[in-house]
């Protein structure tokens, strides 16, 4: 699980340039162009830890497992088979033989051996790695035979074959080093501030049904574009034919000018949440902390709040209410059995009376006689919170309580909720990376650094963090998928009771599509427009958008 908070990038100021001709703007009528939202930190997919680096890594990096975005079911990449051992510490691939790098270097265990070894170093420092870091001890692989390599772990790792779905397999003999791949594409040029072309791979292994190589479309032309406005003028004018993320309101601008181009995929893996500050040693006044640490109190908060609402008006409709830390489009680990989250102020005020809460002149107050307001901070141009946070606002005012709302820029926002804890509560977003409960371990876990309302504890809390911290270690020690579904399940009934965040939306995953292209079917996983890019085609006859 990533937070959307990200620290400034520094940018790459340099022209690379392979051994291929630029192509220009418009030059090649099978082209697919669509937008990098930042400079690409890294063209090495083991180092990979931004948006426009993992999309680079996913249009060229050969993996051995691929996790389908459509039917989250694993399919067979690199490795044709797969075997993972009983106690989850070994996985043995067996390799189709006869695959190429896009340099005309040939494919072996060797290679696999040398990414894993590599990925693996601390010295490295990948952050994929971490995802398989399971105890202390390094990591053993063994290639018995050229197609055919076994990877031993310290350590059970849960979920272990899909986290391979991230490990672009490098040469271990190329000159070109990481620059030589094994997916649809290469990299064959790029302007830093401007633009990365793509180019087919010669020597990719796949063909269609019908036996035609793929990927269908030459090259793929990734122009880096910050300002979303800018690219779907673009979009517009048929100068992109792919946008991967679109917010609600752009949406609907395009549904209503071109239906067909406009795509819902349904609602996504990521939320929005609200949660507040239950740091002991922060300067809260000691009745506020009490407040927070009510159980009784986020409970209602939670109840006053019409998430329909935020849904119907902040996101145009194009959003659900949140039930809970999992996503109802994770389908294996979603727990059906929670409730859908109520909107009833009249109850959440008679929660708050049995905690000893009072309403006087449609004021609440503590038993204390402390009048109950606090402010809530969020990230400053964020437009959807900003209104999330002016609606939560007056509903909270229905049950007496007063909620100021303060945005901040991201750096100042980061110090606020991770090293000062200078704040009340606070509204932000999960990016969810992963389908497994195990890239969540930082948040659950009552020693992580993403436990954000009481972050980095040496002992939990609470009776029930204790819980959820036995929890996430049993369902993160054993291979058994039943068993582990069973512990999350327990946790997130906890999480839904207990309210350390308050869960507020699932927004819909909206991206769009020229009808130029042919074969796409966005997904909610990421990358959800052109995650089956080698089947996509364009329209051989197409009009094209101006020169540049």
């Amino acid at each position: 699980m990533r937070r959307t908070l990200q620290f400034p990038v520094f940018l790459l100021c340099l022209l690379l340039s392979l051994s291929v001709a630029p192509c220009g703007w418009g030059q090649n009528d099978n082209e697919l162009r669509f937008c990098l939202h930042g400079e690409p930190k890294t063209f090495n997919p083991i180092l990979v830890d931004d948006e426009a680096s993992e999309n680079i890594r996913y249009l060229t990096g050969g993996v051995l497992i691929r996790v389908n975005r459509e039917t989250q079911a694993l399919e067979p990449g690199l490795a044709e088979s797969w075997q993972v051992s009983r106690d989850g510490r070994k996985i043995t691939f067996h390799l189709h033989k006869g695959i190429y790098f896009s340099d005309g270097t040939p494919f072996s265990s060797e290679d696999v051996a040398y990414t894993i070894r590599l990925l693996m170093d601390p010295q490295t420092h990948s952050a994929t790695a971490d995802s398989f870091r399971s105890g202390d001890g390094k990591v053993d692989v063994q290639t018995p035979s050229p197609d055919v390599a076994v990877v031993t772990f310290p350590a059970p790792v849960v979920g272990l074959a899909s986290l391979f779905d991230q490990v672009a397999v490098l040469s271990a003999k190329s000159p070109k080093k990481e620059m030589s791949v094994l997916g649809p594409y290469y990299v064959s040029e790029y302007k830093a501030g401007a633009y990365v072309l793509l180019r087919r791979n010669p020597n990719y292994w796949k063909h269609d049904s019908q036996g035609h190589p793929l990927p269908y479309i030459e090259t793929v032309r990734l122009d880096i574009q910050r300002n979303r406005d800018v690219e779907l003028m673009r979009f517009r004018r048929g100068e992109l034919q792919l946008i991967n993320r679109l917010d609600a309101e752009q949406y609907d601008q395009l549904r209503k000018e071109n239906p067909g181009e406009a795509r819902n995929a349904g609602t996504g893996l990521d939320g929005e949440e609200m949660w507040f500050n239950q740091v002991a040693s922060s300067t809260l006044p000691d009745y506020k902390k009490a407040w927070f640490q009510t159980t009784a109190f986020r409970q209602a908060v939670s109840m006053a709040i019409n998430r329909a609402d935020l849904a119907r008006i902040v996101f145009d409709g194009y959003a659900t209410p949140a039930y809970g830390p999992v996503s109802p489009s994770n389908h294996f680990w979603f727990n059906t059995s929670l409730a859908a989250p109520t909107h009833d102020p009249q109850r959440a005020l008679q929660i708050l009376s049995r905690a000893g809460f009072r309403l006087e002149d449609g004021t609440l107050k503590d038993s204390g006689g402390h009048v109950v307001e606090f402010t809530v901070i969020t990230n400053s141009g964020n437009t959807a919170r900003e209104k999330m946070a002016a609606m939560i606002q007056q509903d909270l005012s229905q049950i007496g309580i007063s909620m100021k709302v303060v945005t901040l820029d991201f750096p100042s926002l980061i110090e606020r909720i991770t090293r000062t804890f200078e704040y009340d509560a606070c509204i932000l977003g999960l990016v969810n990376t992963g389908l497994d409960p195990n890239s969540q371990l930082t948040v659950w876990l009552s020693s992580g650094e993403n436990h954000q309302w009481n972050p980095n504890q040496k002992s939990p809390a609470t009776a029930w963090e204790t819980e959820i911290d036995k929890l996430m270690r049993e369902q993160a020690s054993n291979a058994n998928a039943e068993f582990r579904k069973a512990r999350f399940d327990k946790l997130q009934e906890i999480v839904t009771e207990q309210q350390p965040f308050i869960y507020l939306v699932n927004e819909d995953v909206l991206s769009a599509v020229s009808s130029d292209v042919i074969g796409a079917s966005p997904a909610v996983l990421s990358p959800q427009a052109f995650w089956n890019i080698e089947s996509l085609r364009l329209k051989p006859s197409r009009e094209m958008g101006a020169n540049q």
